[in-house]
């Protein structure tokens, strides 16, 4: 997610146009999943699967716009990391994400059923959103001021807290395709639809706009979030919404750790808060992991 970030924040500022490289990172993952649905097996028994669970209503059928929610996620990544910066996007997005799974769990909305909502939960939860805060805070320093982030900010915090229920719906479509290869192919193509149609209104008043460039990395936001999408319908399955979220994002401050480290922005410096804050993230992952109503644990505490 922090490539995914940093290509399509990169893709919008050389286009000029926030929305169209949206659609050029969706579009690029549908391809991506076409390709990988015809040529695998399970991703052909999976499409084949997709008609018949629409018909015999396997699932409420508003989930297959799941996609919808991935395209407004990388609208706000192209439309805000160049004001907010990949620190304040992620630390929004991560709230809302975070809140958000513990309300999915509890209300058993994924396909892992009902998650209690017990206190280690939560405060693992709080946790993380902490720890995060910590370890993006030496990039916070040069934002601009508060009043004129907060309008912006709305929009990865909206979008954190929908992903939630992304990850939810996808799971269960992909639990009755048999396969998340099929999941994620509806989610791109829902989302190139809804992209797709709103640039052609913008379009029609404003124009094309820039070229496409013709640096081949600035495409790779699509394959990144097959990835993501893919992998968040598989494990949802098993770990529920909130778990599979504080792993990721234990996995995306990893990541941008990593990019800072080996392929750092112009300015850029690891910092011990980037470091300590993204141990403390995995600590937090860990307790609210643990299984601390199970007998065995009680005794010992």
């Amino acid at each position: 997610m922090p490539v995914q970030s940093r290509v399509n924040g990169a893709l919008g500022t050389r286009l000029d146009d926030g929305l169209a490289a949206a659609l050029v990172s969706f579009s690029v993952g549908l391809v991506v999943m076409i390709l990988i649905s015809v040529l695998l097996p399970r991703g052909r028994a999976g499409a084949a699967q997709l008609l018949p669970a629409l018909r015999e209503r396997r699932f409420p059928r508003y989930y297959v716009l799941a996609g919808a929610i991935g395209g407004y996620f990388v609208l706000s990544q192209t439309l805000t990391v160049a004001v907010l910066g990949v620190a304040v996007f992620t630390v929004a997005a991560v709230a809302g994400q975070t809140l958000t799974g513990l309300v999915v769990d509890r209300l058993g909305i994924g396909p892992a059923g009902k998650k209690a909502l017990t206190v280690m939960r939560v405060v693992g939860a709080v946790l993380t959103i902490a720890a995060v805060a910590w370890a993006v805070s030496p990039k916070l320093a040069g934002t601009s001021e508060a009043s004129d982030l907060l309008l912006p900010v709305l929009l990865p915090l909206t979008a954190g807290m929908l992903m939630s229920f992304q990850q939810a719906m996808n799971g269960t479509t992909g639990m009755h395709y048999g396969t998340p290869i099929t999941a994620t192919l509806v989610n791109f193509i829902a989302g190139t639809a809804v992209l797709g149609l709103m640039w052609l209104v913008k379009v029609a008043v404003s124009g094309v706009g820039q070229p496409l460039p013709g640096e081949w990395y600035l495409y790779l936001g699509g394959p990144t979030g097959c990835v993501f999408i893919g992998l968040s319908a598989l494990l949802v399955r098993s770990l529920g919404v909130l778990l599979t979220s504080l792993g990721m994002i234990g996995g995306q401050l990893i990541g941008s750790l990593l990019l800072d480290i080996f392929l750092p922005a112009p300015g850029s410096v690891v910092v011990a808060a980037t470091v300590l804050g993204t141990l403390l993230t995995l600590a937090a992952i860990v307790l609210a992991t643990l299984p601390w109503n199970m007998p065995g644990v009680l005794r010992r505490r």
